[in-house]
């Protein structure tokens, strides 16, 4: 009787503010305590809060790559600061990951990761019809919010993604392998297109790997690395997206 007293007015104050109340009885997954709940929640919220500030960042950055006529010449024109851009992000993903839970030590390292990796997708955009990248940012923000939504439902209802862990490391590593054979041995704007669809799927699997990760497994010391995780899930949905439009544009 408590128990639905306490959630009636959980709802209540959700609907006073206009908005639905998730940690007013949601319960994250079966068997959670009430104070297990609460706790999970405030961590999601922090690691949602960071993961959106670095998808503004990026939004800023390529914007700026983009628009501003003399970096978007410099990089354009500069295959060694692009080859350096490219490798810029490995060297502070590295200690990032290592002073994860040093303050303020993790915020100006992710902050100088987020630029970097934005840098190259700004490129990317700035040399992609501004249509292309539209549809891309539309269809990775749908497929996204479907994805986490559902993703969050599932766990309420008790189910597990784990296993799919094994089975997109794998489909990953050899996404990887095949990019770098396109490299040397091209094989066309066909393979590039289906190249960029497996991406695609294989990218939407992480995000609901990692999302149900970060409901059940992540600690509550990890939202950088958690942050991190979803941050590239989604950017690398994203120019998977990109690659499979472009292709088909042309």
């Amino acid at each position: 009787m408590f128990e639905t007293q306490r959630q009636e007015a959980g709802y209540t104050r959700g609907s006073k503010s206009g908005e639905f109340d998730l940690e007013s009885g949601e319960t994250l997954y079966p068997g959670l305590s009430l104070s297990e709940n609460q706790l999970r929640w405030g961590f999601i919220r922090k690691v949602y809060a960071i993961l959106s500030t670095q998808i503004l960042l990026t939004t800023l950055v390529s914007l700026l790559t983009v628009f501003y006529i003399p970096v978007n010449q410099l990089l354009r024109g500069n295959s060694t600061l692009l080859l350096i851009l490219l490798f810029l992000p490995f060297l502070f993903l590295i200690p990032l990951l290592k002073f994860q839970q040093k303050h303020p030590h993790n915020y100006i390292l992710l902050g100088l990761f987020t630029v970097s990796i934005s840098s190259t997708v700004g490129v990317t955009c700035a040399n992609t019809d501004g249509k292309v990248v539209l549809e891309a940012l539309i269809l990775t923000s749908a497929v996204v919010s479907s994805l986490t939504a559902y993703t969050f439902w599932a766990s309420k209802k008790g189910k597990d993604f784990s296993f799919l862990g094994p089975v997109l490391f794998t489909s990953l590593i050899t996404l990887i392998l095949t990019g770098l054979m396109q490299m040397f041995f091209p094989l066309g704007p066909m393979s590039h297109a289906i190249y960029g669809a497996l991406g695609a799927i294989i990218f939407s699997g992480y995000i609901v790997y990692d999302t149900d990760h970060l409901i059940k497994r992540f600690t509550y010391d990890e939202y950088i690395g958690a942050s991190v995780t979803l941050y590239l899930d989604i950017l690398n949905l994203f120019l998977s997206i990109l690659r499979l439009l472009r292709e088909a544009n042309n």
